[in-house]
């Protein structure tokens, strides 16, 4: 898909990471972009500076994200582009023993069920209704109706310690890619997945050095933390290349995580 001031696109997650960055790549091309997030401030300070609409949108509210798609396409018109960004993690074992009280616990349904519900369900449900909105446009000349970017993450595969939850919702992301993809070929609407690994996000800005460092020098190569423009740069390859389809990519510099 030619990228230009005539497409327009949603970012899921788009007011900070690496939903920020992919935003920033599309709107260099001239793309309109729409933000969805919680972040108020955040979120509509970088709309104003890319010229685009921020949503405030929770992505486990159908109404939010029904008024989130409505308000993007009032002001900027039917995306051709969905960037699914959004997420959140815990770690909670799935069942463990206290060493100072001996006591047992395992894993709440309600902390796990959360975390499926936003990286998984809230995912799906803007993925479906951004199809279901792109089914309304014309064909490109090259047929090309759209194309979705899911993030999942390469816990998916390499689960560590406390993440039963949040590697199921993110194989959950790998798991569905190619039967979407099947599900929308014909109407000319691609749908692929980035599994990024370890990248310097806000998510890691609260560490200590020394923990970034052990990270950083934990990557095969190169020895450091991915930029969220890295992850962009991938999501717009993804985008322009019409023959990248149904297809789940690691972007992690060569790391298989250890158990912790």
């Amino acid at each position: 898909m030619k990228l230009d001031k005539t497409i327009s696109a949603v970012i899921t997650g788009g007011a900070s990471g690496l939903g920020e960055a992919t935003a920033r790549r599309l709107a260099s091309h001239g793309v309109q972009v729409a933000l969805f997030d919680l972040n108020i401030e955040k979120g509509e300070a970088l709309a104003a500076e890319l010229g685009g609409v921020f949503c405030k949108v929770d992505v486990t509210s159908e109404a939010d994200v029904d008024a989130g798609f409505a308000k993007a396409r009032a002001t900027i018109g039917q995306e051709r582009i969905l960037v699914n960004c959004a997420g959140t993690g815990n770690a909670i074992k799935t069942a463990s023993r206290d060493k100072a009280t001996g006591e047992i616990k395992h894993y709440p349904s309600h902390a796990f069920d959360k975390i499926i519900q936003i990286n998984l369900v809230g995912n799906f449900r803007c993925l479906a209704k951004s199809a279901a909105g792109m089914l309304s446009l014309g064909p490109l000349s090259n047929g090309e109706r759209g194309v979705i970017v899911n993030t999942a993450s390469v816990a998916a595969e390499d689960g560590q310690i406390g993440q039963a939850a949040y590697s199921a919702s993110k194989a959950g992301l790998v798991g569905m890619t190619l039967p979407i993809a099947r599900d929308l070929m014909n109407d000319g609407i691609r749908v692929n997945t980035i599994m990024p690994g370890i990248f310097n996000t806000t998510l890691l800005h609260g560490l200590p050095d020394n923990v970034k460092q052990a990270l950083a020098d934990s990557v095969p190569f190169p020895k450091r933390l991915g930029e969220p423009d890295e992850y962009a740069a991938l999501a717009e390859f993804m985008i322009l290349n019409e023959y990248f389809n149904g297809e789940s990519v690691r972007l992690d510099g060569a790391i298989r995580m250890s158990p912790r």
